[in-house]
């Protein structure tokens, strides 16, 4: 048999020890790198990485034959350790189609919908995503999910997530506890700890392979850009993505936007996360699907569905609205009226009225001051005397004299001032609201209200009255607010879902609008101000109706009325928002359709537009037009048409600009029907993973006890559940892992194969205010799995296979070698991975069938019918079997090498092609826009010759990998991982 390719699962000889190859990867200079965990006596469980040529330059590195395997007899009880050391073995084998084969087992009520953007991701060559699932459908667990799926792969081993700071806690802990993924956060406090632990010149993102950490922090500190600059990551996540999206044609770039194509270039997995993923410019979105591909758009102004259709998934509430209301009930939405007060009117009486000569003539619509006045005062009077204060201080400190400005708000000022808590109808009204119509008390711990406000001043307002008024004791109300170190919104955001901790009122401003689950403990929420901005309407609204809420929620939106002339337009507007905000959740989807500008702040400068003209009526009118075609379509439409989808301004852009867009009208992208989600589940000896965990811990304790050690352990069978105090090695990985993840020392591990135990353990933890549960959830990823089918693949010593002597099932004299053969793509990921069985007659050398293993253990029942271990020697004649056994099997794979080559031909010929149709069309844009370039010759080729060069680099790295990924290499690695037999 030809020398071996390298292969996950291969068992080498590097620098005089053994070791067991766990994962392939590249240098960021190009060199194959091994990842491997020791198999020799002293090195046991020592994790290592080498460089394959340097260790080969060194001549200490060898691929160990199979031919060569010692056949060795297994002398545990019923061939526990033979079973075992197989089913290590079959756990270490990688998936090589697209079905989902772990992240639907995850620790969550996972639903279909779920699924389908891992399932999406699979079926590329590159797992590159934007998943832009509406508000409150679980865009983190399908994140989870997909990760998960390539951590079984052996595709995951290092991961960067990068979000906002207020999400840093509940990323980790939904990674964590869900699916077992262990990333250390990189806060404040977690970087000044890492500068405390590892050396000055040494590189943090080498030190931790799995971190999440601020967008804010990476994109401010310098260092910390060298870094990333020089670090590679299997997987990148970008939570929150429309922050890092470039801006408006000719803006310079943001340090986010930097940071993020930054990232793009050093993982080939990259997850996108975002409710609202556009702010209506062509080249904002362009910008987050170049971070994914960057050959699919050639004109980042013009281009089409058919461009973009295989990077994002998009789904609305009223798509998946059968799945979601099993868990989530119709929410209760109220508007609450207050009538001004006497004060109050006094001050819309002078805003009506309110003309502000020296600043209005240099306004634009929707930029005239009185209009700031009015949505301050509509927040709070206090809000309002800011406000005030604020221009009047500037105003006469500026350079240009503005007597009459001076003069026209001066008088608001005192008028501001006098309004005290008692004439404020709106703060009277929450109290009413709160006390009399919820009749809240605030003494259940499992009811708590949210309230958003829009102005940092009436929040300050609400903090300081709210508990003297409600008769709450200290600590009980709490703010959430921007301005807030990332250490302190944290602390806050866990305070809120303690349910021992004291605080029962939460009031935010839109920091906490985007992201974060606030419905563990609260299904109230409550609008004390309306923001001018549907979007923004919506995500608020998310933070506590969303995917696993278990209550009905109720949300109540205030609403100042005032009698002054001029005030009711705006009042009525502030109400078609809420209307359209409703009509957006039960059958539009996207409420971004009503105004079509896609960005917060532009919808903000529409309702100004609106307030300032007094057209409530023409504004509800342009609304439903825009919305009208929405109303007629269906969750299979392709509604996708970039005139609606980016909001183009008149003489901008035409249909004419998208001559080969789509006819059908849309700008909600929604995801056509997503792919079938096929699941499959892994081979295995064992009738449950119970059942293997049991039988691993069981030979554990007998090699601790043959040590003179004991195992701590405590079994609940009828449970599936388990505590443990983790051995030596064990615990070695849990250090590794974030403290705040850790088990406290001396205390036993308690984990369960139960999803509802779990649930029922988070809920217990933040009864007991504890930021960890105290149940882990025992499945396919979690370290003890890992740890044990670790120790189960080094059972015997090296380079052998045990030979299971068996009483029956076999015919008499019958032999069945069984082997592990794989055979990756060029990139070192397996796309054929067999267990072949080959069978013998007799002593003889005769190939009798060879035959996927799973039917021959299926056959015998192995790891389910107990077989009596009969010590009985190892005959001779099977050492002759192996060379014979080792051929006829890697002709197995040879056969099914050259199946996969003929069915990957024509989707390789494909994907050249449509490379080099992109390149073209890259190219020829390319020339269309130097031929209307104005500037001397000489600077205009350079340019023109830089921008062909990186053409030229996009392309061929991305021929490079898609001929890497689909050209497998031309050997298998075999491994002999066991014989069956029986005497004659």
């Amino acid at each position: 048999m030809p020398e071996a390719v390298l292969a996950p699962g291969a068992r080498i000889e590097c620098r005089s020890a053994e070791w067991l190859v766990r994962s392939l990867g590249r240098s960021s200079d190009g060199q194959q790198v091994v990842d491997v965990v020791g198999v020799s006596p002293f090195l046991r469980e020592k994790e290592a990485r080498f460089l394959v040529e340097v260790e080969q330059a060194a001549g200490s590195f060898k691929v160990l034959q199979p031919e060569d395997t010692e056949l060795v007899a297994d002398p545990s009880p019923l061939y526990r350790d033979s079973l075992l050391f197989i089913e290590a073995h079959l756990r270490r084998t990688v998936p090589t189609d697209a079905a989902l084969v772990v992240g639907h087992l995850a620790a969550m009520d996972v639903m279909d919908f779920q699924l389908q953007p891992a399932a999406k991701a699979l079926a590329m060559p590159r797992q590159r995503l934007l998943i832009a699932d509406a508000v409150g459908l679980g865009k983190t667990l399908e994140c989870g999910i997909l990760c998960s799926e390539l951590i079984r792969r052996g595709r995951g081993k290092r991961i960067l997530v990068v979000t906002t700071k207020s999400m840093l806690v509940q990323f980790q802990k939904e990674f964590w506890t869900r699916f077992s993924i262990p990333l250390v956060r990189l806060d404040s406090v977690g970087i000044q700890r890492i500068r405390e632990q590892i050396p000055t010149n040494q590189n943090p993102f080498h030190y931790y392979d799995k971190a999440i950490v601020s967008v804010d922090t990476l994109k401010n500190d310098r260092e910390y850009r060298f870094y990333l600059d020089n670090a590679n990551w299997d997987i990148i996540v970008i939570d929150e993505c429309q922050n890092v999206a470039e801006r408006a044609r000719g803006a310079q770039k943001s340090q986010r936007a930097k940071l993020a194509e930054r990232l793009a270039t050093r993982s080939e997995t990259l997850i996108l996360l975002s409710a609202t993923p556009h702010d209506g410019k062509a080249e904002s979105f362009a910008s987050l699907m170049n971070m994914l591909d960057a050959t699919a758009i050639a004109d980042p102004c013009h281009y089409t569905k058919d461009d973009i259709k295989d990077l994002y998934v998009r789904r609305f509430r009223k798509d998946v609205i059968a799945d979601l209301r099993k868990t989530v009930k119709e929410r209760e939405s109220l508007d609450v009226e207050c009538q001004a007060s006497e004060k109050e009117e006094r001050v819309f009486a002078l805003l009506a009225d309110l003309k502000l000569p020296d600043t209005d003539r240099k306004a634009k619509a929707g930029q005239l001051f009185r209009t700031t006045l009015a949505k301050s005062m509509l927040s709070s009077p206090m809000a309002a005397l800011e406000t005030v204060r604020n221009r009047l201080k500037r105003l006469r400190i500026g350079t240009t004299p503005a007597p009459f400005d001076i003069a026209a708000l001066e008088p608001l000022e005192p008028l501001l001032d006098a309004i005290g808590a008692e004439d404020f109808s709106k703060y009277q009204r929450l109290l009413r609201l709160i006390r009399s119509d919820w009749s809240w008390m605030g003494k259940d711990p499992k009811d708590r209200l949210v309230i958003f406000t829009g102005r940092r001043e009436s929040q300050r307002f609400l903090v300081e009255h709210l508990p003297g008024d409600l008769g709450l004791p200290k600590g009980a109300v709490v703010q959430l607010d921007g301005a807030m170190a990332d250490v302190e919104q944290t602390k806050v955001v866990e305070q809120f879902a303690q349910e021992k901790e004291a605080v029962r009122i939460l009031v935010a401003t839109e920091v906490a609008s985007e992201g974060l689950n606030l419905h563990y403990l609260s299904h109230r929420l409550v609008h004390f101000d309306i923001p001018w901005s549907l979007m923004t309407l919506q995500q608020r609204n998310g933070r506590i109706d969303r995917y696993g809420q278990p209550q009905q929620p109720q949300i109540r939106y205030l609403l100042t009325a005032s009698r002054s002339e001029g005030m009711g337009d705006t009042e009525k507007i502030l109400r078609v928002l809420i209307r359209k905000d409703d009509q957006a959740q039960k059958n539009i989807g996207d409420p971004s359709v009503f105004l079509r500008v896609f960005d917060p702040a532009a919808e903000e400068t529409e309702i100004e537009k609106a307030v300032e003209a007094g057209d409530s009526s023409g504004l509800e009118a342009r609304m439903d037009a825009n919305a009208e075609r929405y109303l007629k379509q269906t969750s299979d439409d392709a509604l996708f048409n970039f005139d609606d989808l980016f909001g183009f301004e008149d003489g901008e852009s035409t249909d004419a600009d998208f001559a080969h867009g789509d006819s059908t009208t849309g700008n909600v992208i929604p995801d056509a029907a997503g792919p079938a989600v096929q699941r499959s589940q892994a081979f295995s000896l064992f009738a449950s993973l119970w059942g293997y965990v049991e039988r691993s811990l069981e030979a554990v304790s007998e090699q601790m006890e043959r040590r003179n050690e004991k195992l701590d352990l405590k079994a609940f069978p009828a449970e599936e559940r388990l505590e443990l105090t983790p051995p030596q090695d064990l615990q070695r990985r849990y250090d590794r892992y974030p403290r705040e993840l850790q088990p406290p020392r001396g205390q036993r591990l308690a984990l369960s194969t139960d999803p509802e135990a779990l649930q029922r353990a988070l809920e217990q933890a933040r009864r007991q205010d504890s930021a960890r549960p105290e149940l882990e959830y025992l499945w396919d990823l979690h370290p003890l799995v890992d740890w044990l089918a670790d120790r189960g693949q080094i059972s015997f010593p090296r380079h052998c296979a045990p030979v299971l002597q068996l009483g029956e099932g076999l015919e008499p004299g019958e032999v069945v070698m069984v082997l592990q053969g794989t055979i990756p793509n060029q990139k070192g990921v397996p796309v054929v991975q067999e267990w072949v069985a080959v069978r013998f007659l007799g002593s003889g050398l005769k190939v009798v069938e060879v035959l996927p293993f799973g039917a021959v253990a299926e056959r015998l029942q192995l790891g389910r019918k107990t077989y009596a271990n009969t010590n009985a020697p190892i005959p001779e004649s099977l050492k002759q079997q192996r060379q014979v056994a080792v051929d006829a099997a890697n002709a197995y794979l040879l056969d099914c090498r050259d199946r996969w080559s003929q069915r990957m031909e024509p989707e390789l010929a494909a994907q050249r092609e449509r490379l080099r149709r992109l390149r073209g069309r890259q190219e020829d844009q390319l020339q269309l826009a130097f031929a209307t370039d104005q500037r001397p010759q000489q600077i205009k080729e350079k340019r023109r010759q830089a921008e062909q060069k990186a053409i030229n680099a996009r392309f061929e790295d991305h021929e490079r990998f898609v001929g890497d990924v689909m050209t497998i290499e031309p050997a298998a690695y075999l491994k002999l991982v066991a014989v069956l037999h029986r005497e004659a």
